[in-house]
């Protein structure tokens, strides 16, 4: 029998309303909305001077990462709470050092979308979010014509010009607003950690890049071929200079089942409670 459950924006909103009743101390703001006027969220936990950036499912299929990361966001809250410790760490210093943003669905339609369209990663008009970033965009589009992507479909499509999407506008517009340490963007899957663009490897990278993997048993790896442009790691590492990371969590077939939560949050869960030591 094929399991049915997944994470979507009906259960996102549902996820909100009960931290925001558990949990009023953990910020939440929206940063624009999508194609289709869902509310693009951003979580903020701690209040620190440091600033680092989680985000997750660009693409529709990888729900499974906003699950990810509203899962945390609750045992963060919980463990703050109680004074107790998570993955080694101090949770309330965490909170007074660092402050941790994240937003948990930047591709709500997508995510919907998703549920009744086989294989579809892009937003509701057609354009894959995570090639929509100006890092080697151009680039990009021409590799992507020779492959036959030359109009709106279900993933892998640029769009017409950078940032030409509100999802993708909204992520660089915050991102260039909050001046980020460094920042993660959470894919599935692979079980890999890619940390440059091209040869560029901002200061520290590597040594962050190499705690993140051998926390999470993940091989840390460089992107190759159509992967290698207009993501959003790409474009914070050409435009800030500083670590940027996608991960890509689980092992499989898109979308990963729910019931791999559990598995792939034992991996990764001590990666986004690093930022105090790095």
């Amino acid at each position: 029998m094929l399991e049915s459950r997944i994470y979507d924006y009906q259960t996102l909103l549902e996820d909100l309303k009960r931290l925001s009743l558990q949990y009023p101390f953990i910020k939440t703001d929206i940063i624009g909305k999508s194609c289709l006027c869902r509310n693009i969220y951003v979580l903020r936990l701690g209040r620190g001077a440091k600033k680092v950036f989680y985000n997750a499912a660009h693409h529709g299929l990888e729900w499974i990462t906003s699950a990810l990361m509203m899962r945390f966001v609750f045992d963060y809250a919980l463990c703050y709470v109680k004074g107790i410790r998570f993955r080694g760490f101090d949770i309330r210093r965490l909170y007074e050092k660092v402050s941790i943003y994240i937003a948990p669905m930047v591709n709500p339609d997508g995510v919907e979308m998703s549920k009744t369209i086989e294989g579809w990663q892009a937003n509701a008009r057609g354009v894959d979010l995570n090639h929509n970033y100006d890092a080697g965009w151009h680039e990009y589009k021409a590799l992507a014509a020779k492959n036959g992507i030359t109009r709106p479909c279900a993933t892998r499509y640029p769009g017409k010009r950078c940032e030409s999407e509100p999802e993708t506008a909204a992520v660089a517009g915050f991102t260039r607003k909050m001046d980020f340490d460094y920042v993660v963007a959470f894919h599935s899957q692979g079980k890999v950690i890619y940390w440059q663009y091209g040869d560029m490897q901002p200061s520290g990278s590597r040594r962050i890049g190499e705690l993140m993997s051998r926390i999470s048993g993940y091989e840390l790896d460089e992107a190759d071929g159509l992967s290698s442009y207009s993501g959003y790691k790409d474009w914070f590492i050409k435009e800030f200079s500083r670590p940027g990371f996608t991960i890509e969590v689980g092992l499989g077939k898109n979308p990963l089942p729910y019931s791999a939560l559990d598995g792939i949050y034992g991996e990764v869960a001590g990666i986004l409670v690093i930022p105090e030591i790095v």
